[in-house]
């Protein structure tokens, strides 16, 4: 594999991104605010990768998607108007939150629990698993019920194998009161919309069903803001990986009926169906509701296992659920859902996002902090950074 051997040829600097997801977006905007001219590739014909919503009635996104309001993204989301209306849970649909527990829907769930999930990331230790850590200072159902409620922000079957501070840091965010979790009004394929009208403004060059099967020789630094098996393709390193996990989600649209719950978090073993028009009925025709969920299966589980665990809980949660679908879907997520921590590692070993020569990687399952899509925001403006100040010296010594 050729990588890229540019030089300076002036006082403009140039940087391609390649990828046009929530990562790439924000590469893109930032090296743009910071002066440099920026070319984007996006082999779909629209942008977004995992945050493009579906187009039609049922505008679903690929698995749960919220804003963690302590996150780093929101505060630059917010500076710049890009955020834009949220989606506010009604009183009443908050109190129909359930807990699988013990084979029964409950309305709340063990203190110990909820006792478990105020503690921080910082009391929990880095080379001892979750359920190990979690058992000795909480005691055995706590930290299994922590364990399997934590799937919500983790896609992996076996939360109490990883790292504890991993887990303990997704887990009090996921369960915070008030909550940090907030969604985008419309789905984010709004905010996906509004990222890349301000990229537009700033003068970004989008180049959408543009697929790159080698790197660009341009006059820049490369971001490559991809899935990281896309990225080690690229790039041409086949050992560019990091764990990730294995979901099934499932997808329904249902008539109306009054009564249905917010919420179903299975505490019995990693699983979650939260109905989204609750708070944002715009996601469905009206007189329908949008039901999205996540099951995650192991490395040999099949998606009839994750299909069963969720037909599970909604004969328990959501009856008449069969009568009253008008609109279903499956997928196997692999390996798109962010890094997983094992006992004994951190964020600071995954993949580095200095790559060498000019590039950068940025997504969520790199070396950089936070949860969730705050790791892309974070590597994606840590990779321009980077850019930015290797092209400043290249230009002061050219």
């Amino acid at each position: 594999m050729q990588r890229n051997t540019w030089t300076a040829r002036g006082t403009t600097r140039h940087i391609t991104v390649v990828g046009g997801g929530f990562a790439g977006l924000t590469a893109a905007v930032t090296a743009a605010e910071a002066g440099a001219k920026v070319t984007l590739h996006e082999a779909h014909h629209t942008l977004g990768g995992r945050a493009r919503t579906a187009e039609g009635p049922y505008r679903t996104n690929e698995g749960p998607h919220a804003l963690y309001r302590k996150g780093p993204h929101w505060t630059w989301l917010e500076q710049r108007g890009l955020l834009g209306p949220l989606a506010p849970l009604p009183a009443l649909e908050g109190a129909r939150f359930r807990f699988h527990r013990a084979g029964a829907l409950r309305r709340t769930p063990p203190l110990g629990f909820l006792r478990h999930t105020l503690r921080t990331a910082e009391q929990a230790p880095v080379n001892t698993d979750f359920l190990t850590w979690a058992t000795r200072v909480a005691g055995p159902e706590a930290a299994r019920t922590a364990a399997a409620y934590s799937g919500v922000a983790l896609f992996h079957h076996d939360p109490g194998a990883l790292s504890a501070r991993f887990v303990q840091e997704r887990l009090h965010r996921a369960a915070a009161l008030p909550p940090e979790a907030h969604y985008i009004r419309g789905g984010w394929g709004q905010l996906i919309d509004r990222m890349a009208a301000r990229a537009w403004e700033l003068g970004v060059r989008i180049e959408t069903s543009s697929r790159l099967d080698e790197l660009p020789l341009a006059d820049g630094p490369v971001v490559v803001a991809t899935s990281l098996a896309a990225a080690a393709r690229l790039l041409g390193e086949p050992g560019l990986t990091w764990e990730s996990g294995r979901t099934v989600l499932f997808d329904l649209a249902l008539r109306t009926r009054k009564g249905d719950p917010f919420v179903i978090s299975d505490l019995d073993a990693p699983g979650w169906i939260e109905r989204f028009t609750a708070q944002d009925p715009s996601l469905a025709p009206a007189g329908e509701q949008l039901v999205q969920a996540q099951f995650p299966i192991g490395p040999d589980g099949s998606k009839a296992d994750g299909v069963a665990h969720a037909e599970r809980l909604l004969d328990l949660g959501f009856p008449g659920w069969r009568e009253r679908t008008v609109w279903r879907r499956e997928a196997v997520s692999g390996g798109r859902t962010g890094a997983v921590d094992r006992p004994g590692t951190t964020w600071r070993d995954r993949p580095a996002i200095d790559r060498g020569d000019g590039v950068y990687l940025a997504g969520d399952q790199v070396a950089a902090p936070g949860v969730l899509s705050e790791v892309s925001f974070t590597s994606a403006v840590e990779a321009v950074s980077l850019a930015l100040r290797t092209s400043r010296l290249d230009l002061k010594h050219a």
